[in-house]
């Protein structure tokens, strides 16, 4: 399966480093013949304003959301999240998102850079806690009917799937642990 990773802005060669470990075929995209090249789709971690201008920029937005609704798998992570969100809350909006994911987010909602953190998760699918890593980390505020919530911190989901579509607030790329990248690649995107 060849999986790609956005690569606009971000954490950009950890997920190719997670992906590839995981048995994936990873490549980076950047433009829209490499996004047609691809089975599933990644969207780093990193700025949300900044990805989501570049993909307008580079008019990947409306390809992107063609290719969702054809049944491409996407797994977003903390910005990839926001950007894959319905809706935005809170003052701070992601104007240049794919809207895709029936979630709420808020952005930055535990706070700056100094508030970051990390968590002991106890994730659906996975034996064993999955050690998260918390960046400037969006809120998942609520979720439609058809959305699974897999973890939770303090009660508010961090990971959760809508068929083949898949959102951490967290960053999963940034430990040494692969299982969440295993689910994607092996169980959601390899069942698309």
């Amino acid at each position: 399966m060849k999986v790609g990773v956005l690569g606009l802005q971000g954490d950009v060669r950890e997920h190719v480093r997670a992906l590839e470990s995981v048995g994936a075929a990873a490549s980076v995209v950047k433009r829209l013949d490499q996004l047609s090249e691809v089975d599933a789709l990644v969207l780093p971690g990193g700025e949300s304003t900044t990805i989501g201008k570049l993909l307008d920029r580079y008019e990947l937005i409306e390809p992107l959301r063609a290719r969702v609704a054809d049944g491409m798998p996407l797994y977003g992570t903390c910005a990839g999240a926001i950007l894959m969100a319905r809706d935005i809350v809170g003052d701070q909006d992601a104007p240049h998102r794919l809207g895709v994911l029936d979630v709420v987010v808020r952005r930055n909602a535990y706070g700056r850079q100094l508030d970051s953190f990390e968590a002991d998760l106890g994730i659906d699918r996975l034996v064993g806690d999955f050690r998260a890593v918390f960046i400037r980390a969006p809120m998942i505020e609520s979720c439609g009917d058809d959305v699974e919530v897999l973890a939770v911190v303090d009660g508010r989901p961090v990971l959760v799937r809508q068929g083949g579509l898949l959102a951490s607030t967290f960053h999963p790329e940034m430990t040494a642990d692969a299982r969440v990248h295993d689910m994607f690649v092996n169980d959601i995107a390899g069942a698309a």
